[in-house]
């Protein structure tokens, strides 16, 4: 191929690469896709600019964005050594005891700026190192956002607004010789700094307190603030050139002088390792899965109440979005749990499709179609049904109760609670942990250190930003949100059951290795198998010594009051709760044949005399629609209901002797008479007793929410592959040669114009291509009215249309002739 030239530009460097480097660049890069760029050059352009080089800055490790960081503040371009001296220093201070330091950076270094190429943030042979334009901006210091390694702007930028005489009188004071050219006095006052032993000599001569100055702004900030009559150490520093004026008020330390007095380094600390994710406690790995599946378990039934407790229609939906803090708390207490947990289970159920608003009027949260076909799933399948969800989800439960960038309080369910590095985070998180040995608890403090390191930048702040210590989100996020964002990942994976006592379980490793399958197998056998049978106790109480069926679970449940929850689960019959049994259609014998059927116990005579006494009462009264009206048989009961002084709000009138007539609706006065130690049921307008089942209640059928993308999503390697022949294509269409012309030679086309010829010319070219099967180089503007530049291979002409292969879409196509600006034959040595 002959010597190759350095690149002159970002374009060439890309223009330079391999099919496989373009495909590197924009798998890493996905926001250069969207759309495909027309050529190399689009393609750079599109790479440089503010947004894109942010979002890959973002990306990069600690390490990587040390290296960025250091080109920033490195002379334009930078050859490879000056590199390596800036992060490792001169190592004329401390003599031998930063040799592992710099082999590790030695080490490192490669990687680093191979990363940093590949991303199109840097580009040039190791001689010429160039930081892209837009990058060299967000990272390089100025008074508002100093740069990240805390040096100030170099003699030459600091002296821009001086006078020749100022700069004279720092020569002098330096004991430099004078000069009448402002760029040599510059240039040598700079090349003071620069030299160790010159630069020795003169602080050797400076008071201790100009020293002590130095120290406080040499590792950064580099700017500080002097009054009209500064202190002799800070005129001494003045005078020499060491503080230079960057307002009436502000002075700041040249970078070069800063650089002599951290030996060359850019950072205080260079960080070229990860740090390593510390094993705070071992476990037995047996005992983990035990307490993971048990924490599973818990998780699943946790669920199964929540949608028990929202079967007839949940709460209200806030007219803002989401659920009320008292229903939250409502919520809570039913669940046993504290409110933060209880969002966590909530915000759970909804993403995993379970529950969903019904969209009514009076709209409500309530149980969807598909939670009743959860529920059929075995125990395994029910859990990695919840545990995929939680790893996909972006709505992040821990910001419930703050508050978003506005003030506005963030609420269950509501909106504002998608953070798009969710996902990312609690899989990275996960990872860390599965690379512990089993039974391994990692350090929380290692795991955020280690996080931290791998995406300095996340969490919502820009590069700029970041350095300035400012934030880009709501209050208590900014740079900090991937580590909150960890934090709730550790408490959410403990509670779901993906670790047990702090350390990653087996079940979890398959699902997040294996998947969905694999995890249901290794979970299966750790799950107790649900009881047919309960124990029913004489204080008319039954106990559950484990997990029941789920029929039984059912009935059970509204047959009986949940009274505690743990290793066994106490259910308790009372009055209101065999008549709630009564009123979901079961008769007095069927509740006797159930409990004699499912108790490994006798039943407890208290227990029979309580389901007959109130089975006796049950439906004694009837209550209808008038507005509503109360029958009964026994016109002595009636009367005691009219005498009862709680029955004044009521308004009830008699309307026959065994009909009571109310201005309140059925289900107010049914409320009202249970309150007042009735059993009374509701009838239908022909005077049947209305049974009323639980659960009948669902919303129409809805989809999960989708997780909210971080950024265009990752191309898969068929999409790659047709993009770069698009670029190239276009790229070839864009730098073709044509054949010579008799206007003049041939030459490259210029990028962006146009060929042009008449209809008469475009039609003879392009019908000689077809026959000859050679390719032609056409404009070419579509409907819209966007012009482009394409290269193609003419298969047919006819009816207006010409028929080719097209190179830069990689299709056969057909363009109509009028709407081809003009074509042009390719030369030799530009054919594809």
């Amino acid at each position: 191929m002959g010597t190759t030239t350095p690149p002159r530009t970002l374009a060439e460097a890309l223009r330079a690469r391999g099919d496989e480097s373009l495909a590197g660049l924009l798998r890493a890069r996905p926001d250069l896709l969207n759309p495909v760029p027309n050529d190399i050059t689009q393609l750079a352009t599109r790479a440089g600019t503010r947004a894109s080089v942010v979002r890959a800055l973002e990306h990069l490790d600690r390490f990587a964005l040390q290296t960025a960081e250091a080109l920033a503040v490195a002379p334009d371009p930078a050859p490879y050594d000056t590199l390596l001296s800036l992060l490792t220093g001169d190592g004329l201070d401390d003599g031998d005891q930063r040799d592992d330091a710099g082999a590790a950076i030695t080490a490192a270094l490669p990687g680093a700026l191979s990363t940093l190429r590949e991303q199109a943030l840097v580009w040039g042979e190791d001689d010429r190192l160039r930081l892209v334009r837009t990058a060299r901006e967000l990272l390089a210091p100025s008074p508002q956002h100093p740069s990240p390694t805390g040096l100030g702007p170099t003699v030459a930028e600091a002296t821009a607004g001086m006078s020749p005489g100022r700069i004279q009188e720092i020569l002098t004071a330096t004991g430099l010789p004078a000069t009448h050219d402002p760029v040599s006095a510059v240039t040598a006052l700079a090349a003071l700094f620069t030299d160790r032993t010159r630069m020795a000599q003169l602080l050797d001569t400076a008071p201790v307190e100009a020293l002590s100055v130095l120290d406080r702004l040499v590792w950064g900030p580099p700017y500080g603030e002097v009054t009209p009559n500064p202190t002799p150490p800070v005129k001494w520093l003045r005078d020499r050139g060491l503080l230079l004026p960057v307002s009436t008020r502000t002075v700041v330390l040249p970078r070069e002088a800063a650089l002599h007095l951290r030996a060359g380094r850019a950072h205080r600390v260079p960080e070229p390792v990860p740090p390593a994710v510390v094993a705070a406690a071992e476990r037995d790995p047996q005992a983990v899965d035990r307490a993971a599946a048990g924490q599973a378990f818990t998780a699943l039934s946790t669920v199964e109440e929540l949608l028990k407790l929202w079967n007839g229609g949940g709460p209200a939906i806030l007219r803002a979005g989401g659920l009320s803090v008292r229903e939250l708390k409502r919520a809570a207490n039913a669940l046993d749990v504290t409110e933060p947990i209880a969002a966590f289970w909530i915000e759970l159920a909804y993403g995993a499709g379970l529950l969903a608003s019904d969209g009514e009027p009076d709209e409500r949260y309530a149980p969807t179609p598909a939670s009743d076909e959860w529920l059929d799933l075995t125990a395994e399948d029910r859990w990695t049904h919840l545990a995929t969800a939680w790893l996909a989800a972006t709505r992040s439960p821990g910001l419930v109760g703050g508050q978003d960038a506005k003030g506005r309080a963030l609420s269950a369910l509501g909106p504002d609670l998608d953070r798009s590095a969710a996902p990312d985070v609690r899989r990275r998180v996960l990872a860390l942990f599965a690379e512990l040995p089993p039974g391994a608890a990692p350090d929380a403090e290692t795991l955020l250190r280690r996080l931290r390191w791998e995406r300095p930048l996340r969490g919502g702040g820009t590069p700029a930003a970041a350095a300035a210590g400012t934030t880009a989100t709501g209050p208590g996020e900014g740079a900090d949100l991937r580590s909150r964002l960890a934090l709730w990942t550790l408490n959410e994976a403990e509670l779901l059951g993906f670790t047990g006592r702090g350390v990653l379980s087996s079940q979890a490793r398959a699902l997040l290795d294996e998947g969905p399958g694999a995890a249901a197998a290794r979970l299966a056998p750790l799950i107790p198998e649900p009881l047919d049978h309960v124990l029913l106790q004489a204080d008319l109480t039954a106990v559950a010594p484990g997990p029941l069926e789920r029929p039984l679970a059912e009935t059970l449940s509204v047959l009986a009051d949940v009274e505690s929850k743990g290793g066994a689960t106490v259910y308790r019959f009372t009055p209101g709760s065999v008549r709630r049994a009564l009123d979901a259609g079961q008769a007095a014998a069927d509740l006797h044949a159930f409990l004699a059927a499912h108790s490994r116990t006798p039943v407890p005579q208290p227990l029979s005399y309580l389901i007959d006494d109130v089975a006796r009462r049950h439906g004694h009264l009837r209550i209808g629609s008038a507005s509503a009206y109360v029958r009964c048989d026994d016109e002595a009961v009636l009367n005691e209901i009219l005498a009862d002084r709680r029955s004044t709000g009521l308004r009830l009138r008699r309307l026959a002797p065994t009909v009571l007539a109310s201005q309140s609706d059925p289900g107010s006065l049914l409320e009202a008479l249970r309150d007042m130690g009735y059993a009374p049921a509701a009838e239908s307008a022909e005077g049947d007793v209305l049974i009323t089942r639980a659960g009948a209640r669902r919303t129409p059928p809805r989809t999960p929410p989708a997780p909210v993308p971080e950024g265009p999503p990752v191309p898969d390697a068929t999409l790659l592959g047709a993009a770069v022949r698009a670029i190239r294509a276009g790229d070839t269409a864009a730098t073709v040669v044509r054949k010579e012309t008799p206007e003049g030679p041939s030459s490259p086309a210029p990028s962006g114009s146009l060929p042009r010829t008449t209809s008469a010319e475009t039609l003879a070219t392009v019908q000689a291509a077809a026959m000859t099967g050679s390719a032609v180089w056409i404009g070419y503007v579509n409907a819209d009215g966007a012009a482009s530049q394409r290269v193609i291979a003419p298969v047919r002409v006819e009816g207006g249309f010409v028929t080719a292969y097209d190179h830069t879409a990689d299709e056969v196509r057909t363009y109509p002739l009028h709407r081809i600006t003009g074509v042009a034959e390719l030369a030799e040595d530009g054919k594809g």
